[in-house]
């Protein structure tokens, strides 16, 4: 889901100078090293992605520093996503990591919205989750750009 989600929100801002780095990782190191979903890369080539790179990797507690946004694809990441973000405060003895973490499906336009994993179904779900990267994308940018809080990375 990340990389769908990392190929669609780079192509919708392109050419949109105030963001900055983009990048996707798992929670779990499953596929560490390989590239997306060949389902995945076929539905980005079929909406006009044709450029997209990637090889997976798990987060990193860095990203939470590196990162303005850290988006979860559904509730499970964002309970994990979180416990890495409190440990590193913790550790760390601030008052917060940089990083908001949030809920990628908050974007869409129905709060609590999840991507369900298309990895062991039929392509038709890797299709529906394009979708929902769209909505979400676009719905992220336009809240935090209203919002005045221009991400930097």
């Amino acid at each position: 889901r990340s990389p769908m989600a990392e190929g669609v929100f780079r192509s919708i801002t392109k050419s949109d100078t105030r963001v900055g780095s983009i990048d996707s990782a798992g929670t779990g190191a499953y596929h560490e090293g390989s590239p997306p979903d060949p389902r995945t890369m076929s539905v980005l080539e079929e909406n006009g992605e044709h450029s997209y790179h990637h090889q997976a990797r798990k987060v990193r507690n860095s990203d939470f520093k590196d990162f303005d946004y850290v988006l979860a694809m559904d509730a499970d990441n964002l309970h994990d996503l979180s416990r890495v973000q409190r440990r590193i405060v913790k550790n760390s003895g601030l008052h917060a990591a940089p990083a908001k973490v949030m809920l990628f499906g908050d974007f869409g336009g129905h709060e609590g919205e999840e991507v369900i994993d298309p990895y062991y179904g039929a392509r038709d779900g890797f299709t529906i989750a394009y979708e929902q990267m769209t909505r979400f994308s676009k719905g992220f940018i336009e809240k935090v750009f209203q919002d005045g809080d221009v991400p930097t990375s």
